[in-house]
């Protein structure tokens, strides 16, 4: 009994983080920054000068301040300089912007020391409201670098984990860019599988991440997901809404199960679960007849496997690895013709790939660079709504302080 006494709710009900990844890959100060590159062009708007001596004498995070550089944009610099003095929440403003433009700016760790010291938890939940209000009015980079810098100060904090990755996701939907869409997709992705490995009782973490799985065709990744959404959720809308999503996903789960039996080498079971949707609306989707094409290839029944791949070529005519398949069993077959034939497609259809790509990625290039360098204009608002607290879990930790104040 006394054991079970120190479980908290979540624990309880067999709800724990099974996931706990490397600082590396969670602290947005040393994981890999895949957007910071189109924030760092506000960073020209600063300029850094140092604390002076009194100052440092009367702060309370004197201590910390001595050789750290203070963002001052240009307008303040002015008022800086002309000794008429700089309120503190202005300068906290500056660092904000600094750490959420570059977590890995070098006196990232030094600003949140100060920071810390000064304002503790408030200042994060400024940060945090900052952000909700630009993305309400359309700013999204702003948004971005205020949800980027309450992480740079509490890396696992739910409401900046989550209304980032929202962000990161509305601003890839806003943009026509290669570059820039791939950057925050893969942002938004990682932050919504931080934020349900983290915080794994908050629903709806999951609802955003079973769309980018369903984006993505990882069928049962999203409905595993979109399980656990409906496991925690309370809200009758959106689970009314879910529910609908899992029944659409009942067939193209078993598909994409057939496709992991393929790959996985379990030919006999990848047949026999993909062979039934031949004869269903699926029949169009042609990495179907691609991965049964190989079941079939690896089971020696080889006139099937070249029907199925050409099948593939009729909807996807460019796809290389289906007619690197058919080279591969008409040189078994001996059949020179047709295996020269395929040859000779592979070939031409890599050189047009390899001009184009040529192509687009100095379109990319060019444009990445525009984004880079040139502000934003507002984009259509994006609407983050406040996370409420679960009330069983506020009870449960009412509940503990109370026994905490008791033992005192």
């Amino acid at each position: 009994m006394a054991e079970q006494k120190k479980k908290t709710l979540a624990q309880s009900m067999g709800i724990t983080r099974t996931v706990v990844r490397d600082p590396s890959q969670s602290d947005i100060q040393l994981r890999e920054d895949r957007i910071g590159r189109y924030f760092k062009k506000y960073l020209s708007k600063f300029v850094f000068d140092e604390f002076s001596p009194k100052f440092i004498a009367e702060s309370k995070a004197g201590d910390l301040m001595k050789g750290v550089p203070i963002p001052l944009r240009k307008k303040d610099y002015k008022v800086f300089a002309g000794g008429e003095g700089l309120s503190m929440l202005t300068i906290a403003e500056n660092m904000a912007w600094v750490m959420g433009c570059d977590p890995h700016f070098k006196h990232t760790k030094d600003y949140v020391a100060i920071l810390s010291k000064l304002y503790n938890y408030k200042l994060y939940e400024g940060m945090m409201k900052e952000g909700r209000d630009a993305a309400e009015r359309g700013a999204m980079d702003d948004a971005c670098i205020h949800f980027r810098a309450a992480l740079c100060m509490k890396p696992d904090y739910l409401h900046a984990m989550y209304s980032y990755a929202r962000a990161c996701r509305a601003m890839y939907q806003s943009s026509n860019n290669e570059e820039y869409v791939g950057r925050f997709k893969a942002e938004a992705l990682d932050y919504f599988e931080l934020t349900t490995e983290t915080h794994p009782r908050f629903a709806q973490g999951y609802y955003y991440l079973g769309y980018a799985y369903l984006n993505m065709g990882l069928y049962v990744k999203a409905d595993l997901t979109w399980r656990e959404f409906l496991r925690f959720s309370r809200n009758g809308k959106d689970k009314k809404e879910i529910r609908t999503r899992i029944k659409q996903l009942e067939e193209p789960v078993q598909i994409e199960q057939g496709y992991n039996d393929v790959m996985a080498g379990r030919y006999e079971e990848g047949i026999a679960r993909l062979e039934p949707f031949l004869s269903s609306r699926f029949n169009t989707w042609w990495p179907l007849h691609y991965y049964l094409g190989v079941a079939y290839e690896m089971t020696g029944r080889k006139s099937d496997a070249v029907s199925s791949f050409k099948r593939v070529l009729t909807m996807n005519a460019s796809h290389l690895e289906t007619m690197e398949e058919l080279v591969a069993i008409y040189t078994q077959e001996g059949d020179r013709e047709n295996r020269r034939k395929y040859e000779q497609k592979i070939q031409l259809i890599r050189k047009t790939m390899e001009e184009d790509q040529k192509a687009f990625k100095a379109e990319i290039e060019e444009e990445d660079k525009r984004l880079r360098e040139t502000e934003p204009r507002d984009q259509k608002p994006e609407f983050i709504e406040e996370i409420k607290e679960d009330p069983e879990e506020k009870k449960e930790k009412k509940s503990r302080i109370r026994r905490l104040d008791r033992k005192e």
